[in-house]
C-alpha cells in the first residue's frame, strides 16, 4: 500500500509540475511589464528611426507605468541591433523599433544575415511611415514629373540622382523610378541623406528620391522643388503636390515604414499589451503631433494586419533589389 501511495503521489506531481511552471509563465506575462524594457534602435541618435523610437518609448513608459529605454546600436545596416532583438529572451523585455529596410530589404543586400528576418521576429505594431517624394534642385528645368522624365530621356542632359548610399531605400527608389519612367540616370551615393541633400541644393546632382523631413526647409526656401509624392495619397505636409499616379507615373510608390518587433515566441498577451498601447499612442494628440511635426504619417493596423503587411513586403523588396542589379555583399 505504501508503494502504491508513493507511486500515486509521484504520478500526480508529474502532471502538476508542468502546470505549475505554465501558471508561473502566464502570471509573469499577465503582470507585464514589471521591470525596465529595452528598446533597441538600429540607427544613430537623432535620425528619424531614433525619433520614432523615442516618441514611442515616452508614451509606452507613461501608459504601461514602466520604463522603456531606447538603446541605439548601429552597424551592418542595422543588423546588429535587430539581431540582438531576435536572439533575446522572448519575454517582452527586449523590443526593437525598426525601419522597413532593417527587416525586409537587408535579407536581399547582405549575403549573410545573423538572423532570419522572416521567422525570428514578430511584427508587433505599426507606427508611422515616411513616404518618399521625387524632388529636384532649383536649377533643373522641370516643373512637373512629366517634364523631368522628358528631360531625362534626352541623354545629353546627363541627369543623376542622389541617395543615402548603395542599397538604401533612396537608392532603390531612384533605380525603380528610372526603370518605370524608362530613363537612364546616374546613381550618386552619399554617406547619408544630409550630404545628398546638400549636393542637390548646390546643383551637383539633379534628382533626389527622399522623405520630406530632410528637405522641407529647402523646399520652403525655393532651393528644392518637389514634383510628386510616391504615395497613394497626397501628403498632409505638401497638399498641392500630386501623387506619382496623378503626375503620370502610376505604380511608383515608395515609403519607409517604422514598427515594433519582438523575438519569436513572445507570449501573445504581451504582444497584445504592447500593440494596444501603441494604438492608444496613435490616438494621443501629443504623440500624434510629435510624429506629424516631423512629417511622418500614421499607419494604424491591427497586429494581424501588420504581420500580413510585413510578410508581403519581403517579396516586393526582393523583386526591387533583383531588378536593381545590386549584388549582395
Amino acid at each position: 500500500m505504501t508503494r502504491m501511495a508513493i507511486g500515486t503521489i509521484a504520478l500526480v506531481l508529474s502532471f502538476a509540475m508542468p502546470c505549475s511552471a505554465q501558471s508561473q509563465t502566464n502570471a509573469g506575462a499577465d503582470s507585464y511589464p514589471s521591470r525596465v524594457v529595452r528598446v533597441m534602435v538600429p540607427a544613430a541618435a537623432g535620425g528619424v528611426t531614433d525619433l520614432v523610437a523615442r516618441i514611442s518609448a515616452d508614451f509606452l513608459s507613461e501608459r504601461l507605468k514602466q520604463q522603456f529605454i531606447v538603446i541605439n546600436k548601429t552597424g551592418a545596416g542595422g543588423n546588429l541591433a535587430t539581431d540582438d532583438v531576435a536572439k533575446s529572451s522572448p519575454d517582452g523585455y527586449t523590443l526593437g523599433v525598426v525601419a522597413s529596410g532593417n527587416v525586409v530589404i537587408n535579407p536581399y543586400i547582405y549575403k549573410s544575415m545573423p538572423f532570419d528576418a522572416k521567422n525570428d521576429l514578430i511584427p508587433v505594431a505599426s507606427l508611422a511611415e515616411a513616404p518618399q517624394v521625387i524632388a529636384v534642385g532649383a536649377k533643373v528645368q522641370a516643373n512637373t514629373l512629366k517634364e523631368l522624365i522628358a528631360l531625362a530621356k534626352d541623354k545629353a542632359n546627363g541627369l543623376s540622382y542622389a541617395s543615402a548610399g548603395a542599397g538604401s531605400t533612396m537608392h532603390l527608389a531612384g533605380d525603380q523610378f528610372a526603370r518605370l519612367a524608362g530613363v537612364q540616370i546616374t546613381h550618386v551615393p552619399y554617406r547619408g541623406a544630409a550630404p545628398a541633400v546638400t549636393d542637390i541644393v548646390a546643383g551637383n546632382v539633379q534628382i533626389i528620391p527622399v522623405s520630406i523631413g530632410p528637405i522641407i526647409g529647402f523646399v520652403r526656401s525655393g532651393q528644392i522643388r518637389v514634383l510628386a509624392a510616391a504615395s497613394p495619397h497626397r501628403l498632409k505636409a505638401l497638399p498641392d503636390v500630386p501623387t506619382t499616379a496623378e503626375a503620370g507615373l502610376p505604380g511608383y510608390e515608395m515609403t519607409t515604414w517604422f514598427g515594433i518587433v519582438a523575438p519569436k515566441g513572445t507570449p501573445a498577451n504581451i504582444v497584445a499589451t504592447i500593440h494596444d498601447a501603441v494604438q492608444s499612442m496613435l490616438d494621443d494628440p501629443t504623440s500624434v503631433k510629435r510624429l506629424q511635426d516631423n512629417y511622418l504619417e500614421l499607419i494604424p493596423m491591427s497586429q494581424a494586419e501588420f504581420a500580413r503587411f510585413v510578410g508581403s513586403e519581403f517579396s516586393k523588396w526582393q523583386q526591387v533589389v533583383k531588378e536593381s542589379g545590386i549584388q549582395p555583399e
